[in-house]
């Protein structure tokens, strides 16, 4: 909900905050031939101008303004609210508050929503993908002789010339290339295909019209190759001595492998159905309540998002700026696609908040505190170590928010059972 508040400032009461305001900014003044503060107004003005004086006493008379609205008039902002300086002259000042406060929320039908469990199926597809990239995983590479086939790791030499002069970041040596990953331009690896060791070859190529190095666009090149080894990958065979390296507990057998890779598998699409099924929830609650939701609530939503996402790109050693130089994408393509997100989320946050307050949720200390010691048995972490990073209030808080939840969820017990006895 948006709040708009305007300040007006004149008279006995502007000349004072002019006359408190000069009395700051001197004490910071350097005037030759006098010490700091003990300037006269009329020298200080002559060397700075108004200005400072001006700015000052706006910004005392803000402060008071903004101090009396949260405590007075009992404002309470969501977001950091706007202040807009309409004017600011030695006669009179004026200022609009901006302030975006909780919007208005009316629940409609939040429990016993008719929203279903679906059934957890695991096929064999499934279980054999997932052993196909165990046994992957065990492949061993080894040297071999004959020539270089799809799917092998070439070691070679390399030297890239533009009408017969290396050109920069085109050469290598021992450089590890798989066939078949098209880390090099279309046709070079291609080209490697059928070479034996020791052979050397010419490779004439061109580079791709959109190629990032802007010099490389679209000119044609010769790769000088040379290989020195070839290697491929052994992938195990599914016996005793795969159960072995594998170290999995009553894993003796490829049925016993396949019924544990189905577990996994199971335990897996539990925990996303779960999470679906509170999302289709959430989204259906959500439907039937009332909530306004401002552009500038959705856009501070979008900022924190876009943050967050940038957080996680940094954790990946991608920067920013790096991410828009791969993307060939600017900050307002990614927030533009976030806004349906932001708003979902939002609805979402106001939807669990309203039904704590109508379902008069409440956490205690001693929840609280057993969560922490949870939290410290999960991630081996001390107790003080996690409150120092988050406190007990922020603890209370997510444990009302997840006892919301639990309402607004609980209302699809008996197809839930019946679709784990489906699953048995």
């Amino acid at each position: 909900m948006k709040q708009e508040f305007s300040l007006v400032v004149k008279g006995k009461e502007w000349v004072s905050l002019q006359d408190d305001a000069f009395e700051k900014v001197n004490k910071k003044a350097k005037i030759d031939g006098f010490r700091p503060g003990k300037a006269p107004r009329n020298v200080y003005e002559k060397k700075y101008g108004k200005q400072d004086i001006l700015f000052e006493a706006a910004d005392m008379a803000v402060k008071k303004e903004y101090d009396r609205l949260l405590n007075k008039e009992k404002v309470m902002p969501v977001i950091e609210p706007k202040v807009d300086l309409v004017k600011c002259d030695d006669k009179e000042l004026e200022v609009k508050f901006i302030f975006i406060t909780e919007p208005k929320v009316e629940l409609g039908k939040y429990t016993n929503l008719g929203v279903k469990h679906d059934k957890i199926k695991v096929t064999k597809e499934e279980i054999d993908h997932r052993i196909h990239h165990l046994l992957e995983d065990y492949a061993e590479i080894v040297t071999k002789e004959g020539k270089v086939e799809n799917g092998d790791t070439a070691i070679i030499d390399f030297k890239g010339l533009k009408d017969g002069v290396a050109f920069e970041g085109g050469t290598a040596e021992n450089y590890s290339l798989v066939i078949g990953s098209n880390t090099f331009i279309p046709g070079f690896e291609d080209a490697v295909i059928g070479m034996s060791r020791g052979e050397e070859k010419d490779i004439p190529l061109t580079f791709p019209e959109d190629y990032m190095a802007e010099e490389l666009k679209g000119q044609k090149v010769v790769f000088k190759v040379k290989v020195n080894e070839i290697k491929t990958r052994i992938v195990p065979k599914i016996d005793k001595e795969f159960f072995e390296d594998l170290g999995m507990e009553n894993v003796n057998s490829k049925e016993e492998l396949e019924n544990e890779i189905k577990a996994e598998i199971e335990h897996q699409k539990e925990h996303e159905e779960e999470h679906a099924y509170e999302e289709k929830c959430l989204e259906a609650a959500s439907k039937n309540m009332k909530v306004e939701l401002c552009d500038e609530l959705i856009n501070d939503e979008v900022e924190h998002m876009y943050n967050e996402f940038m957080q996680r790109m940094a954790m990946q050693g991608v920067s920013e700026e790096m991410y828009y130089e791969y993307t060939k994408s600017k900050k307002e393509d990614i927030t533009s696609q976030m806004k349906g997100d932001a708003e979902k989320r939002l609805k979402y946050r106001y939807l669990l908040k309203e039904v704590i307050n109508v379902e008069k949720i409440k956490v205690t200390d001693k929840e609280a505190k057993d969560k922490v010691k949870e939290m410290s048995s999960m991630y081996q972490v001390d107790e003080e170590t996690i409150l120092k990073e988050v406190s007990l209030d922020n603890i209370k808080f997510d444990i009302m928010y997840g006892k919301a939840l639990d309402i607004v969820t609980n209302n699809e017990e008996t197809t839930k059972k019946a679709t784990k006895e489906d699953k048995k």
